[in-house]
Parts: C-alpha cells; sequence; structure tokens
C-alpha cells in the first residue's frame, strides 16, 4: 500500500461519486429493489447481488483494488467476497458467530468483535463499510465514530441503512411495523407460529434521517462527502431536504465520510 499522502490522493479524485451511466445506475439498482423478493426464499442470490451493487457505489468513491476493506456487521461475508472480486483485500467481522456461519461454506479473514469497538488500531483500513447494518444496533453513531477511527487518514467510511418509516422499516413484519415495532412482532408471530428474526428494540431499531445526519456531520475528523437513497435515482436527492417526507421516500439512506488527513 502507499502511504497517506498517495490514499488521500486516490480518495480525494472521489470525493463526489463519479456517475456511472444514469441508465446503467438505475438498472442496477431496480434489480437490487426486485430482489427483495427473493431474501427469503433464495438468500444466497439476494445478498451476492445486494453486495455487487454495494461496492459499485463504494468504487465511487474511492479505488478499491489493492485497497485494505472491512466490512462491519458482515454476516456470512457475502460483502466481502465481493471487494474481493474487485481487488480489495477483505475482512469480514460480525458480533454474532452464528451470523457469520449461518450458511454452509467457509469464512476468511473474519473477525468477530462488536462494530462499535473493534479490536483494530487505528488508521488500520483504506475503506470500512457497513450494509444494512445501522438500523439494528441501538447506538449506530457509536459505530460511524468507531469506523471512522480505524480507517486510515484520506480513506472512505461508507454506509447505508433501511429507515424505520420507510416500507421496508420493518423488515420482515412490514408494512405492519406502521402501527407500532412491538404490535407488528406480535402478529409476525401470531401468523407465522414463530417470532420475526429481527425483533423490535432488540436487535432492530427506528433509525431515521435527520437525527443520524445531524450527528453524523458532528463527528471530528470526518467530512461528509455524500448523502444519498440508496435505491433511487440521483436526481431523487432533493428529497432529503424535506422534512417528513424525506422519512419515508428514501427508503435506505448511504452516506459516504472521509477521514481528514
Amino acid at each position: 500500500m502507499g502511504g497517506t499522502a498517495e490514499l488521500a490522493e486516490r480518495c480525494h479524485a472521489r470525493a463526489r461519486p463519479e456517475s456511472p451511466s444514469r441508465r446503467r445506475r438505475f438498472r442496477d439498482s431496480l434489480g437490487v429493489v426486485l430482489a427483495f423478493r427473493h431474501e427469503q426464499s433464495d438468500p444466497d442470490r439476494f445478498y451476492r447481488l445486494l453486495a455487487a451493487d454495494t461496492v459499485a457505489l463504494v468504487g465511487q468513491f474511492c479505488q478499491l483494488s489493492g485497497s485494505l476493506v472491512v466490512d462491519v456487521g458482515s454476516g456470512p461475508g457475502d460483502l466481502a467476497e465481493a471487494f474481493r472480486a474487485a481487488g480489495a483485500r477483505a475482512f469480514a467481522l460480525d458480533v454474532d458467530f452464528e451470523e457469520m456461519h449461518c450458511r454452509d461454506r467457509a469464512l476468511s479473514w473474519a473477525v468477530v468483535a462488536d462494530a462499535a469497538t473493534m479490536p483494530f488500531p487505528e488508521g488500520t483500513f483504506d475503506v470500512v463499510c457497513s450494509s444494512n447494518v445501522l438500523e439494528h444496533v441501538s447506538d449506530p453513531i457509536s459505530v460511524v465514530r468507531d469506523m471512522g477511527r480505524v480507517v486510515r487518514p484520506g480513506g472512505v467510511v461508507f454506509a447505508n441503512y433501511t429507515l424505520w418509516l420507510s416500507p421496508w422499516g420493518g423488515h420482515e413484519t412490514s408494512p405492519w411495523h406502521y402501527l407500532g415495532g412491538e404490535r407488528a412482532m406480535r402478529r409476525f408471530e401470531r401468523v407465522h407460529g414463530k417470532p420475526p428474526k429481527n425483533r423490535f428494540g432488540e436487535t432492530m431499531f427506528g433509525l431515521g434521517v435527520n437525527p443520524f445526519l445531524r450527528q453524523v456531520k458532528k463527528l471530528p475528523g470526518l467530512e461528509l462527502l455524500d448523502a444519498f437513497p440508496r435505491y433511487l435515482p440521483r436526481w431523487t436527492r432533493p428529497v432529503l431536504l424535506v422534512p417528513g417526507v424525506r422519512e419515508v421516500v428514501t427508503w435506505n439512506l448511504a452516506v459516504a465520510l472521509r477521514r481528514l488527513p
């Protein structure tokens, strides 16, 4: 790897995302959205597609080939594998050992640890990524703060998460989460005969847009490069400026940050 100045130059050159063709970006995002139908029935297909789309997004902010990356909240490691396919050296990190091994395959470069207190020295990675994890932790800002700690100066932190008030905010309990998280859980258990995997107040929390962005902008040593609705066309970005509407329409918020030198 090159030094800090080289890394900063590589990432600064993409401080604003390159725009692959609008048609291609919309096609890729639409493919992910449609694949949500298969999350439960064909998780391998769904998570491979989601991982490839995430890598494409992160690659708009920083050169991935040759970079050292950690996927925070990795689950069984689909995203880490996708980063390796893009030429990066990627670690998978998750607090849940069973979740990391929920599929019958070997994980390499895997670490079991809390995302808010990662066992890495400061400035270890070129890229630190977390996809659809922050809505599952009680203190997401602490996670982003530690992501900023373990990324190198000039490196990129990328995170995206599902908004609670979006149509998919309750995950498998949607759309009944609009009546309340606990009520949606009780309904799911009554209908399906088992509790949902994502339990409101325990493993799923009501995360929105405005408070999160406000706190992220205050994190020392990190510069917000971009914030946008992950699954929507680029022209929908102004929705983030509309109170109330943004909490529903954005669906999934993505943020990219750079660690200042």
